[in-house]
C-alpha cells in the first residue's frame, strides 16, 4: 500500500520522515500530552522520536497501520500525529492522534480526523472507524462528535496510567454514517 497525502483547506497529512524526530520529541514530549494520551510516555526520551518513526514504513507495507504527520499547509510546520490501526479482516480501524499543545483548540484535529475518515471509508473500503479517549479528557471526546462519531459507551477503569486505573469511553462512526454526513 502506497502511503497518499492528504489535504484540507489548512493542513497537509503527509508521511512523517527522521527530520520530524526533533519537533515529535518536544510536542510528544511536553507532560499535557503524555499525561492525555495512552501511548505516549513521559519523559519522551531522546531516540524515542527516531524509533517510532522507524515503525512506520514496516506497519504500513504489512498493512497494521498508517500514520501521519499534521503538518500546516501554510509553512510544512509540523502540529502532531494521525493514524489508523488497521483490522483488514473486519474492515475497522482505530483511529489515533495527538496534536501539539501550542495549537490546541484550532480545530486541527477535527480537520485532519475528517481527512482520514473520508480515506479510510473511500480508500481502504474500511466498514467502522473507532477511537477511544480517556473519559478525564472531555476535549478529545468533543473532537470525535465533531468528526461524526458517536458515543458508544465507557469502559471502566480500562486502562492503568500513571499510577491509576482510568475509564475509556469509546466512539465510532460506520461508513454509511459517514456517507451519509457527506
Amino acid at each position: 500500500m502506497k502511503q497518499p497525502i492528504l489535504e484540507t483547506e489548512r493542513l497537509r497529512l503527509r508521511p512523517f520522515t527522521l527530520d520530524h524526530a526533533p519537533t515529535v520529541q518536544q510536542l510528544a514530549g511536553d507532560p499535557a500530552i503524555a499525561d492525555t494520551t495512552l501511548n505516549i510516555p513521559h519523559p519522551y526520551l531522546d531516540g524515542m522520536a527516531e524509533n517510532w518513526i522507524n515503525t512506520h514504513a514496516d506497519a504500513l507495507a504489512s498493512r497494521k497501520s498508517i500514520t501521519y504527520a499534521i503538518t500546516s499547509r501554510q509553512d510544512g510546520a509540523l502540529l502532531g500525529a494521525i493514524g489508523l490501526t488497521l483490522n483488514q479482516q473486519n474492515r475497522r480501524a482505530e483511529m489515533g492522534y495527538w496534536m501539539g499543545k501550542p495549537f490546541w483548540g484550532r480545530g486541527y484535529t477535527t480537520e485532519a480526523a475528517r481527512a482520514l475518515l473520508a480515506f479510510g471509508f473511500n480508500e481502504l473500503d474500511l466498514n467502522r472507524i473507532y477511537a477511544t479517549y480517556l473519559v478525564r479528557n472531555p476535549a478529545s471526546g468533543r473532537v470525535m462528535e465533531k468528526m461524526g462519531m458517536r458515543h458508544e459507551g465507557v469502559q471502566r477503569q480500562h486502562t492503568y496510567k500513571n499510577g491509576r486505573f482510568e475509564d475509556l469511553a469509546t466512539c465510532g462512526i460506520l461508513r454509511s454514517e459517514f456517507k451519509q454526513q457527506a
